[in-house]
């Protein structure tokens, strides 16, 4: 991930035109989209847990199972390697003090719109309908999210490093809400030994062992073998059969890439996310992200393309609740955490932040998008639910006017990168 607007033109853009495309199918021709969707690729493509046992294995290959329960692991990974270098390295985002406050906000911006959805739906009298729906809110668009952070506050505002941390954390949250809370089927823990021993596998044989063998030798002949002969292969192998062992498991298989990523052999510093630097980073983890971008823009086009086609008679009383948890849930946890965290616990905010910045980030953070359409798809089965609750993830784009807004309205200035 090199620069912000490489990045965001390229997968935002073409997510959003795959999001576009199939609003207006959706609309102008039901049928055929939903045929599209379903399409079938290959009969009788997976053979795992017999249905009757609850295990939920799909044995029909559908170009939707493609694109969301394959191919958006990839999507996963790339969130999940974000996530591991700012929590394992010596200079990670995520460690020590300094991330102590946008972790605490984090805490927040998640809390709040749980308690905002749940709450208006017992208000409103469909709590037992769209109750597990309260995830859906929880999620930020990193790459949206960024993009009107920096129109807000300009590229160096302290307060846009604030809200990368706050969104990385926030996709670290989703991970294990994903995998905890959404399972795909009755869960069979066991099979999750097979993730594990993949990932214990490659680590030992492809990352520990070679570095092992060229200790003391400074031209690293066997780390540099593995590498140039073997390259991503064996971790693709691994990758494999842990996706398996989640599908088998019943967790939702998109997550099943995230055991392996942090065997892949990294670098000993992050330059942090869009950060240009980046580019010039060699090692093996970085050089697999490189090579996933292409791929995965193309992927992000056609989840959009997939999961957002709602017909507009669609919205109702899920599409309000996920708008008001992102909308109001959002800045409010943000703003009473991150405030309880900077004066009560005494942690401060970044140099040249203000307490009400804390009300901007939030309102920025209420962007879910991407994440809250991936979450709306495992948390209802298709209907008329889940179409509305999609809804609301897409209505959140509106968040973004509402951030311009409430930064003029607490006269923030812009900080020049």
């Amino acid at each position: 991930m090199y620069r912000v607007w490489n990045y965001v033109t390229n997968y935002s853009l073409l997510l959003i035109a795959g999001a576009a495309i199939a609003l207006v199918w959706a609309n102008l021709s039901p049928d055929s989209y939903h045929h599209f969707v379903h399409l079938v690729l290959v009969d009788d493509f997976l053979i795992g847990q017999a249905e009757a046992e609850g295990g939920g294995i799909t044995r029909t290959l559908t170009l939707h199972f493609l694109v969301n329960d394959v191919l958006m692991a990839f999507f996963f990974a790339i969130a999940a390697k974000e996530v591991w270098e700012a929590v394992i390295l010596e200079n990670g985002s995520l460690r020590g003090s300094k991330a102590l406050t946008p972790l605490v906000a984090t805490a927040g911006g998640m809390i709040g719109p749980i308690a905002v959805y749940l709450g208006l739906a017992a208000v409103l009298g469909v709590y037992e309908t769209v109750s597990r729906g309260w995830a859906i809110p929880t999620a930020t668009d990193i790459a949206f999210s960024y993009l009107v952070g920096r129109m807000v506050f300009g590229a160096g505002h302290p307060a846009i490093r604030f809200l990368l941390l706050l969104a990385i954390a926030d996709d670290a949250g989703g991970l294990i809400i994903l995998a905890v809370f959404y399972p795909t089927g009755t869960l069979a823990p066991a099979w999750l030994l097979l993730s594990l021993a993949a990932a214990i596998g490659v680590f030992v044989l492809f990352n520990w062992l070679p570095r092992k063998l060229d200790r003391g030798n400074q031209l690293r002949p066997v780390s540099t073998w593995v590498r140039m002969k073997l390259s991503f292969w064996p971790y693709l192998i691994a990758g494999c059969l842990s996706w398996f062992g989640f599908q088998e498991a019943g967790i939702h298989p998109a997550l099943g890439l995230l055991p392996i990523v942090p065997t892949i052999p990294h670098a000993d510093r992050a330059f942090g996310i869009f950060a240009e630097a980046e580019q010039y980073l060699t090692d093996l983890l970085n050089w697999i992200e490189h090579r996933l971008k292409l791929p995965v823009e193309v992927v992000l086009f056609f989840f959009g393309l997939l999961n957002a086609g709602v017909e507009f008679s669609a919205i109702s009383e899920p599409t309000w609740l996920v708008l008001a948890g992102l909308i109001i849930g959002k800045p409010v946890g943000i703003l009473l955490f991150g405030w309880f965290a900077a004066r009560v616990l005494g942690l401060g905010l970044p140099q040249g932040m203000r307490i009400s910045d804390l009300v901007v980030i939030g309102c920025v953070a209420a962007i879910g998008f991407t994440v809250a359409l991936f979450v709306a798809s495992v948390a209802f089965p298709a209907g008329p639910v889940q179409d509305a609750a999609k809804m609301g993830a897409l209505l959140s784009f509106g968040a973004a006017i509402l951030s311009l807004a409430a930064g003029k309205l607490f006269q923030v200035e812009k900080v020049a990168g």
